[in-house]
């Protein structure tokens, strides 16, 4: 009996691997010229390769989220006998997921933070620009947790409360979902507080214009108000280029105002330039209505997407700012 490879090689023009592959591929198969089929899956292979790619991408940025609820539950399991001595249990693991995430934003996006002398020593309410991932959002609090030692709360819409392994992650940040007494009682201990009002629905249906999504929403203005605290406007460069939707079908978007669940395709990942900038806090006035601060507030945001923001964005452009320098009056 003959092997394959010498039946392949056997006789005056001896076959290439590849060719012999083939050949015995088509044997098996029964299907004539099976060669002209494979090439054709190759071709279509190359074709759509960087499509699936910018597809899986953004699937990095759900590994890191379970990497990091991983570790705190390596944590908690190695400190749960401090837990009874100690009222900032969760400070270490904090640390240990800031210095991840800071890692990820400087060696994948470059990252920058600008304007944390805008931050007031006391408490305050973030109000950010909401791409179609928090990532920036994380990076910005990694960076202030490492540089300020400042913890940053943040608010996050219902879903993510019922993500699969989150709770974890969430009790360990102090993520809360947005009742107006709990960010009220939160402003008044001192914290910082980080808000998006244009949530899900901006981050899944704004685009490269930057286009402020908050409909009438002016809770947050009235959260303000009630704590007595300075609204405190963040944007971040680039930040629809790292990521972007297919928020721009319309039936994904009926669908969404039907059922209220991010179930709009995203792709990208790319490592863009990100750099968040902090502006000038607006201060708190007693007399100013809920409907004037948030007026106020949408206005200092769209300042700062004016001045740090090339309309349309451009992903090819995000990702040669990789590669220039900051201007010195940014």
């Amino acid at each position: 009996m003959i092997g394959g490879n010498e039946s392949c090689t056997a006789g005056p023009i001896p076959m290439s691997y590849l060719t012999c592959l083939t050949y015995i591929l088509g044997e098996w198969t029964g299907v004539e010229h099976i060669e002209d089929y494979l090439s054709y899956a190759v071709y279509l292979l190359w074709v759509l390769l960087p499509l699936a790619v910018v597809f899986i991408l953004p699937g990095g940025l759900i590994i890191l989220f379970y990497t990091s609820i991983l570790l705190l539950h390596i944590y908690k399991r190695k400190n749960e006998l401090k837990e009874a001595y100690s009222h900032n249990f969760w400070d270490g693991g904090k640390q240990m997921l800031a210095t991840l995430w800071d890692g990820h934003g400087r060696i994948w996006h470059g990252y920058e933070l600008h304007g944390t002398e805008n931050i007031p020593e006391g408490p305050g309410l973030i109000v950010f620009y909401h791409g179609a991932t928090p990532a920036d959002c994380i990076y910005f609090m990694a960076r202030l947790l490492i540089q300020k030692k400042r913890t940053c709360h943040a608010v996050a819409d219902h879903f993510v409360f019922r993500l699969p392994g989150f709770k974890i992650l969430l009790d360990a940040h102090g993520v809360m979902h947005g009742p107006k007494e709990e960010c009220v009682s939160a402003l008044k201990k001192g914290c910082l507080l980080a808000i998006a009002p244009g949530g899900v629905r901006e981050a899944l249906f704004s685009d490269e214009m930057y286009t402020i999504i908050w409909g009438n929403r002016k809770g947050f203005a009235q959260v303000a108000i009630d704590a007595k605290v300075p609204i405190i406007p963040m944007f971040t460069q680039n930040v629809r280029e790292g990521v972007r939707t297919l928020g721009g079908i319309k039936i994904l978007r009926s669908l969404y105002e039907r059922i209220r669940l991010p179930i709009v395709p995203l792709y990208g990942g790319f490592p863009v330039k990100l750099r968040t900038f902090i502006g000038e806090p607006i201060p708190y006035e007693p007399n100013v209505t809920a409907e004037e601060l948030t007026a106020k507030t949408k206005a200092a945001l769209q300042a700062l997407i004016e001045k740090h923001q090339k309309i349309p964005g451009n992903i090819f452009r995000a990702l040669m700012e990789r590669f220039q320098t900051q201007k010195k009056d940014d």
